[in-house]
């Protein structure tokens, strides 16, 4: 079990990874031209296949087991965060502008936000979660919750840090296409993954003291992470009927990320 306040600074560390991750992503603008449609479908696939997994093996079923051992009604504790969950990134998606990849149209509320600023928001929309999430696995093996270990915590934020890597490459490529400079296309591509130790920090601080309300936390961060996969990796990934490669890069994705999360979490 961890100190008190260890499992922030691990959450910490592990979301400077992950935005690491998504700077390196970035960093691709100073070797490439443009984004390639092929790849870049298989990546936001196993991207997504990769925060399926995750919610499921690393935030759902250690929720709704800690739920059974506090004797809650586990399906309704976890139905409930999950849809909140869900339910907070919707209202964050409704409220914040932002362009989505592949899209002409802005969502959110209407501003003079340019397409450039617009699309880092709609990638910064999706570090929240994922920030969230892993700030709240560390904190859940800090109270040591039965399949909510270290090694578990540390292995979510590898994969999300993978699928965080097409994402920083989604935002500094169309940048230097519109003709800006390759060092400020980086500077926005990195800067999309800011607010993860951010939401990591927050993520381990919520769980702090709050044993019997951590089923619903969990539970909640997997719903906006589903959240996120459902409204843009997976459309990010399908460009057309006739692209397949999104949804095998799905498959590739849960699987691997299944696998560690059984075999070393």
């Amino acid at each position: 079990m961890l100190s008190s306040q260890s499992h922030i600074l691990l959450a910490l560390y592990a979301t400077l990874f992950t935005w690491g991750v998504t700077a390196l992503g970035g960093a691709t603008v100073f070797f490439c031209k443009k984004l390639n449609q092929s790849l870049m479908s298989l990546m936001f696939g196993f991207g997504a296949g990769v925060m399926i997994a995750a919610s499921i093996f690393s935030l759902i079923l250690p929720g709704l087991e800690l739920a059974n051992q506090l004797h809650q009604v586990s399906w309704a504790m976890g139905m409930l965060g999950f849809l909140v969950g869900g339910l907070f990134i919707l209202a964050i998606d409704m409220v914040m502008p932002h362009l989505h990849i592949n899209h002409k149209e802005a969502e959110g509320v209407k501003t003079s936000f340019s397409r450039k600023v617009l699309l880092v928001l709609a990638i910064t929309l999706h570090n929240i979660p994922e920030g969230l999430a892993i700030g709240v696995a560390f904190g859940a093996s800090f109270l040591g919750i039965e399949g909510s270990t270290l090694q578990a915590a540390w292995i979510l934020a590898l994969g999300i840090g993978l699928q965080n890597f097409p994402e920083g490459m989604a935002v500094s490529l169309p940048l230097r296409h519109e003709g800006m400079s390759r060092r400020k296309a980086f500077f926005y591509g990195q800067a999309s993954g800011i607010v993860e130790p951010i939401a990591g920090v927050v993520g381990a601080l919520l769980i702090k003291n709050v044993r019997s309300f951590l089923p619903f936390i969990l539970c909640f961060a997997a719903g906006a992470m589903i959240y996120v996969v459902a409204e843009e990796m997976i459309p990010s990934g399908k460009t057309s009927k006739e692209n397949k490669l999104g949804t095998i890069g799905v498959m590739i994705g849960f699987a691997m990320m299944m696998a560690l999360d059984i075999a070393l979490g």
